[in-house]
């Protein structure tokens, strides 16, 4: 289910952005993060879950059975880092300078390719 960020309620919004933000999070901490009661917090989570926006896990924490709470994977667009047949000289650990030939090769590209 496709759902817009923009209509999820501000406590929903705020424990997608608390996920995303810790990579995961129990939910025994969700809630207390977010300064709510423990069924509010299960509702959030499952709110975001149902929306495909968290994914569950369940787990063992500090001697508890909880769920591991992260971020779903969003669908990426990876044609964005393309310019035609080349891919971007940005992806990888390398310093790109901006006078060089791949980076104006590829540049030229994007504007050709459009």
């Amino acid at each position: 289910m496709a759902v817009s960020e923009e209509d999820l309620t501000d406590a929903e919004r705020a424990g997608l952005e608390l996920v995303r933000e810790s990579g995961g999070i129990h939910q025994s901490d969700f809630w207390k993060e977010l300064d709510v009661d423990s069924r509010k917090g299960s509702r959030i989570v499952e709110s975001l879950f149902e929306k495909g926006l968290v994914q569950r896990e369940e787990t063992i924490y500090e001697g508890h059975n909880t769920y591991l709470i992260t971020p779903a994977a969003r669908d990426l667009d990876f044609s964005l880092l393309m310019a035609g047949d080349m891919l971007s000289p940005f992806i990888g650990e390398e310093e790109v300078d901006a006078e060089s030939d791949a980076f104006s090769q590829w540049i030229m590209n994007l504007a050709y390719s459009e």
